[in-house]
Order: structure tokens, then C-alpha cells, then sequence
């Protein structure tokens, strides 16, 4: 297995890479700025320059990689436009290459609530619809793949443990970004995590149970 990640510098991505590489896993990360990414990234991880938004980047950029795991998102700001180019267009294009790649397995982190439309978040020109588009085109690429819908993202760790459930059935909750990392990279070897859609959240009154069980019953 060797992993590429896209949105590697951001708040989830550089921990997915972390974990990867923590794994002894292979792992390309895809920047913009390399500098940058030298400061945030273990230095095992192989730094490759590219934009999801340039789709004639992607190809030289993943490789020989076997699995993509997609972890960028529109930065807060006042570009009205940065969601439909970020959480959708940009997806598309990684999908798109990864299936020219035939890679093995698809991992894309979303957000509890896109499949409402009247959610708050919308309001930030309509993200969570953004999302959801990308999530239909994964699925209807033909790549195996498991889509990770996470809670409201901390940044602290904690003791919690995850809760696990199918597509629009958590509504709240929140959740450390290192175990949405972990939740990704399990999914890498865990056949039950084929293509499924997964919303996770860390309660405090969580039962501890391993990853392959929760992705085994949803």
C-alpha cells in the first residue's frame, strides 16, 4: 500500500499523514507551498507539489500510489465561489484521476449534515451542498470507497470514545481530528469500510469498540 493525501497541511490532513507514516505506511502528500509543508509534515512523508484545483497536476503527483485519501476543505474567507472549487470541483478531479490510476480505495472526509440543506453551515455559500455533490460523484465513479462524515472538528485529543452510524442518522457531536485520522487509515484495511458512508462522533459516554467492529455495523 502506498497513500496519498490531499489537503496534507490542513488541520485533519497533516495528522492522517502523521498516523500514515507513524504506520510505517508509504505516503505522497500533495502542497502547494513545499516550505510550508517542510515545517508541518514528518519528514518521511514524500512532498509532492500540485493543486486539486489543476487536474493536469494530479496524475504526476499520485503515481504509483494505491490509495487517496482526501482531507482539503474551503478555508472560512469571502470567496463565494471556494466551496463549489474546494469541496467539489477539486474532489472531482481527484476522483477522476484516481480512477485513471485504477487505485485501490477512495477515503473522503465530509461532514456530519450535508445531506440537509437548511443547515447553518449552508450559509457559508452553501458548503454542505458542495459536499454532497462530491460525495454522489464518488459514488457513482465506480471507485471503491468510504466516505467519513466527522462531527464538529477539535483539534485537542481526548479520552472519548468513537460512535459510529450510517448516513444522516447523527446530527451533533463533535470529535478529535486525530481520530478521524484514525478512522481513515483504518478503512484502508478493513473490507467492511468499502463503500460506505460513515458518520463518526467521540461522546464521553462512548463504548470503547475497535474500528473493524464500528465499520462492521453500520
Amino acid at each position: 500500500m502506498k497513500a496519498f493525501v490531499a489537503g496534507a497541511t490542513g488541520q485533519t490532513g497533516r495528522r492522517i499523514v502523521s498516523q500514515l507514516v507513524e504506520r510505517s505506511i508509504p505516503v505522497r502528500a500533495l502542497v502547494r507551498d513545499i516550505d510550508r509543508a517542510k515545517t508541518l509534515l514528518p519528514d518521511a512523508a514524500e512532498l509532492v507539489v500540485g493543486d486539486v484545483l489543476d487536474a493536469s497536476s494530479l496524475g504526476d503527483a499520485i503515481a504509483d500510489s494505491t490509495v487517496l485519501l482526501c482531507a482539503t476543505g474551503a478555508a472560512p474567507g469571502f470567496n463565494p465561489l471556494a466551496p463549489l472549487q474546494v469541496d467539489y470541483l477539486g474532489t472531482k478531479n481527484l476522483v477522476d484521476a484516481a480512477k485513471a490510476k485504477n487505485m485501490e480505495q477512495f477515503v473522503l472526509v465530509t461532514s456530519l449534515c450535508t445531506s440537509k440543506l437548511l443547515h447553518p453551515l449552508n450559509l457559508f455559500f452553501l458548503i454542505l451542498v458542495w459536499k454532497k455533490q462530491a460525495e454522489q460523484y464518488l459514488q457513482n465513479s465506480g471507485l471503491t470507497y468510504t466516505i467519513v462524515r466527522p462531527g464538529g472538528l477539535r483539534n485537542e485529543d481526548n479520552g472519548n470514545s468513537l460512535v459510529m452510524s450510517a448516513a444522516d442518522t447523527l446530527f451533533e457531536g463533535s470529535i478529535p481530528r486525530t481520530k478521524v485520522a484514525q478512522v481513515c487509515i483504518e478503512a484502508l484495511s478493513t473490507a467492511a469500510a468499502h463503500n460506505k458512508i460513515v458518520e463518526i462522533v467521540a461522546p464521553p459516554e462512548a463504548v470503547n469498540r475497535p474500528i473493524p467492529d464500528l465499520f462492521a455495523s453500520v
